[in-house]
């Protein structure tokens, strides 16, 4: 390992956490594809820590079809039953059910903006938010709240707002850690 100081939460011991830490969180990713592969990560996160989704992404990707929305909006009961016997991902049937439908509606939200991007940026208006410490605030309310109510579930708005950092909509580096960003301004993406 080296000697770079990171986000406290980075677990120094898991390369796959320093790697996810160092190149991808708080870094602008807005294809939909992983948007999506995202959103349904994220919500298996609740009630856990990301580091136990994250170790098993991989697993997450062979399982649900690399992420193809088109093959995971069809599944059917079998499929479901295949997921829930699956020891390498999350096996809450609760949250199976819900990344089915998060998915329908994730499609039906693209296909009405354009792209699920374009939706998001109703929210964001193509502004980074440079905060930390926080694990909620107003854009993860109201997103929050307007996903819930075209019904999505496990979408409340601490999931939301892990999203929208993770994604890079929210950039929240520890001011300790090397990737920290000083800026007192919000600027656009």
């Amino acid at each position: 390992m080296d000697d770079k100081i990171r986000c406290a939460w980075c677990n120094p011991k898991n390369p796959l956490y320093i790697a996810y830490h160092d190149t991808e969180w708080c870094v602008p990713n807005f294809d939909d594809q992983y948007l999506y592969e995202m959103l349904l990560l994220e919500s298996f996160q609740a009630g856990l820590s990301w580091e136990c989704v994250l170790n098993k992404r991989e697993s997450f990707r062979k399982a649900y079809d690399h992420f193809d929305i088109d093959k995971v909006i069809s599944y059917d009961e079998n499929k479901i039953e295949e997921l829930l016997s699956n020891k390498d991902i999350i096996r809450n049937r609760r949250k199976i059910h819900a990344s089915i439908q998060n998915s329908k509606i994730f499609q039906s939200i693209a296909c009405e903006y354009g792209s699920f991007y374009n939706y998001l940026r109703t929210f964001t208006h193509d502004r980074t938010i440079y905060e930390t410490e926080k694990t909620t605030n107003d854009l993860s309310d109201a997103l929050s709240k307007d996903l819930q109510n075209r019904g999505m579930t496990f979408v409340g708005s601490v999931i939301i707002y892990s999203y929208l950092q993770a994604i890079g909509v929210i950039h929240s580096h520890d001011k300790e850690c090397y990737l920290h960003k000083n800026t007192e301004r919000n600027i656009p993406i």
